[in-house]
């Protein structure tokens, strides 16, 4: 158990730190402050509950033993097996919540859905994980930007990356990244046969200036006309704009912002969380001992999660666990999901200890 007195008072140096006026202007700090803020409270009212959970289950134990009342003495047996359940739960939420932090965990994300195989019914189903993304975001009081998309004739997407603001968004979705894959009869298919397509998602943690370098020789920047489904020009200008980072190759577009000025924008912050990403895959690859303790890769190649229509369960591959209620899954409900994602992390990384 942590000393929750002593993360009181850092939390009150905290809300001292984020209500100086000094530091109003700073919002990188201010960010900072408030996640970790948002980190101490939630170990302080974890901590707290499981205290008064051990404390309730040992009285109820002495009372049971030293009752005369037989039915008293049952009814606090009973509670306790209860409270033996809640005690177990918040004593794996609190190790969850204790557990060293990954460097990222705190940062927003830039996500990446392309529809794979299965040509328009990828499309129809990357639109549909994109749906299910902005659902849980909603939930969780985070905000949601489109940074660019190239929708299909279909309303689904061929890609669309679009930027998670919020606390902790990366130590929740980081473990999306991959291949997701969806077994259904498609509204193109007029036979009523199965059909198995792909989507890929990545999750980046969005990187800011002080993170990464970047030189202005190293870049090449290109306009273009935007364009909307199927290749149709949406716009005269040459707005859109393309960031190829000539060093690695990697490229940025976005054309789905009102401006030049700020597709560039939006496209430089693509382009240094793919270039961050980029390299974190490189140390991850020469660090065989830390994928070992990895719930995936966060390898876009690697197949992680089945949605089956006709048997309405949802797979993750990665953990060999099932799920019923497609549909709520894709309207938003996974957090069932991310949670036995984050156990298994956790329950790794305490066995690789």
């Amino acid at each position: 158990m942590p000393d929750i007195e002593e993360l009181k008072k850092e939390l009150e140096k905290i809300e001292t730190e984020i209500a100086n006026p000094n530091n109003f202007s700073d919002g990188p700090k201010i960010k900072k402050l408030n996640n970790k803020k948002t980190e101490l409270s939630k170990i302080i009212e974890v901590s707290e509950n499981l205290s008064r959970n051990q404390k309730q289950f040992i009285e109820n134990e002495t009372m049971a033993a030293s009752s005369d009342d037989a039915d008293l003495a049952t009814m606090a047996r009973e509670e306790n097996e209860m409270i033996s359940k809640n005690i177990a739960k918040l004593e794996e939420e609190l190790a969850l919540l204790l557990k060293p932090k990954d460097p990222n965990d705190e940062k927003d994300v830039i996500m990446e859905i392309r529809a794979g195989a299965g040509g328009d019914e990828s499309g129809l189903f990357a639109g549909d994980l994109f749906r299910m993304y902005s659902r849980y975001a909603e939930k969780q009081g985070w905000v949601i930007k489109i940074l660019n998309s190239s929708p299909n004739a279909l309303n689904g997407y061929k890609e669309i990356t679009f930027e998670m603001v919020g606390t902790g968004v990366y130590s929740t979705m980081k473990y999306e990244s991959g291949v997701h894959r969806v077994q259904r009869i498609p509204e193109t298919e007029k036979q009523g046969r199965i059909h198995t397509s792909t989507a890929t998602v990545a999750v980046l943690p969005q990187a800011e200036e002080v993170d990464i370098e970047i030189k202005k020789e190293d870049l090449r920047i290109d306009t273009f006309a935007a364009s909307g489904p199927g290749g149709q020009s949406v716009n005269t200008t040459m707005s859109a704009v393309r960031i190829t980072h000539l060093p690695t190759g990697i490229v940025s577009s976005c054309q789905d912002q009102k401006s030049q000025l700020q597709n560039k924008e939006q496209a430089m912050k693509v382009l240094r969380s793919r270039i961050m990403q980029a390299e974190e895959e490189k140390r991850q690859k020469e660090s065989s001992e830390q994928r070992k303790g990895q719930i995936g890769t966060g390898d876009r190649s690697e197949k992680i999660r089945t949605y089956n229509f006709p048997q309405d369960r949802v797979t993750d591959h990665r953990i060999k666990q099932s799920w019923s209620n497609l549909e709520g899954i894709l309207n938003g409900d996974v957090d069932k999901i991310i949670s036995s994602l984050q156990k298994e992390s956790l329950k790794i990384s305490t066995e690789a200890e």
